[in-house]
């Protein structure tokens, strides 16, 4: 049998962040575990974060893990305000719980198994344009200008600009932990490498203790820049002024820290001179 079944009782745990349904015992305990098994195989804070959020929202539908159904997965997936994105994110978190529920013999069956593949369209770059960062960069605000410096000449990831530590940056490098992990190294100059060398301890220390949410960040950041435009477009400007400035993708990808040069290409708006450029040798080729 299933550890889990609907003999449970709710508590006052957590409520589901959209449904407003208490959170179960059975709910709570699983959401834990999962959380430590996640930590113990190395996934990054930020991962587990998302996947604890996408899961109590879930949780606020059904009484327990073993009450879930494909059918019920497959009405959810279907909610119509969702961005294919958050389909795809949603999908992925429940996917990994109920095959590590399944393996730890907590729920006898995978009810993700049936789900339908998530296609996410193509994505448009869209890099913030130089007047936009240049008025940026004028802001009255010591910190929101380092923030802007980091993701859109450093390419920083709103959670790695709010873990940015002094103990980073070594000489004109600046070394960065970003998904699942890994780093790499960013090298920096002028005025973002005088600021981050003026940086003691956390360059965004949080009141509570440690550094500011990523959340926090791109709020920030959103506030801060014109409507439309946030701390990504401010990676996809990098992204775009670094390759129209060396042609090299390898070196651009490293520097965002992609896994997949693909990945990079979705953050990079070609010139239109070199459109205009292919264009043009494409109709004069003999």
């Amino acid at each position: 049998m299933p550890q889990w079944s609907r003999t449970a009782t709710t508590t006052a745990l957590p409520r589901a962040h959209s449904h407003g349904s208490p959170v179960s015992r059975l709910w709570h305990r699983a959401l834990v575990d999962f959380a430590d098994f996640q930590r113990a195989a190395g996934r990054s804070p930020g991962t587990i974060r998302l996947y604890a959020y996408r899961l109590t929202d879930l949780a606020g539908t059904v009484p327990g893990p073993g009450d879930v159904s494909t059918e019920h997965l497959i009405r959810l997936l279907g909610d119509p305000s969702w961005a294919p994105e958050t389909r795809k994110s949603v999908r992925s978190a429940w996917r990994s719980f109920f095959r590590w529920a399944v393996q730890t013999g907590r729920v006898e069956s995978d009810p993700t198994i049936g789900l339908p593949t998530i296609t996410v369209p193509e994505p448009i770059p869209r890099p913030a344009p130089e007047h936009v960062v240049r008025a940026a960069l004028q802001l009255d605000d010591e910190r929101l200008v380092l923030m802007v410096l980091l993701a859109a000449y450093g390419g920083l990831r709103a959670c790695e600009v709010a873990a940015v530590h002094s103990r980073d940056l070594a000489g004109d490098v600046l070394n960065v932990v970003g998904k699942g992990g890994k780093h790499r190294v960013v090298p920096v100059s002028g005025d973002l490498l005088e600021r981050l060398q003026r940086v003691q301890g956390w360059a965004f220390p949080s009141p509570l203790g440690g550094h500011i949410t990523p959340g926090h960040v791109s709020r920030l950041l959103s506030r801060a820049l014109p409507d439309g435009w946030t701390a990504h477009t401010l990676r996809h400007r990098m992204a775009t002024t670094a390759y129209a400035g060396t042609g090299d993708l390898l070196a651009v990808q490293r520097l965002l820290g992609h896994s997949r040069p693909e990945t990079t290409q979705r953050y990079v708006l070609l010139p239109d001179d070199r459109l205009r450029a292919a264009a043009a040798a494409a109709s004069t080729a003999a």
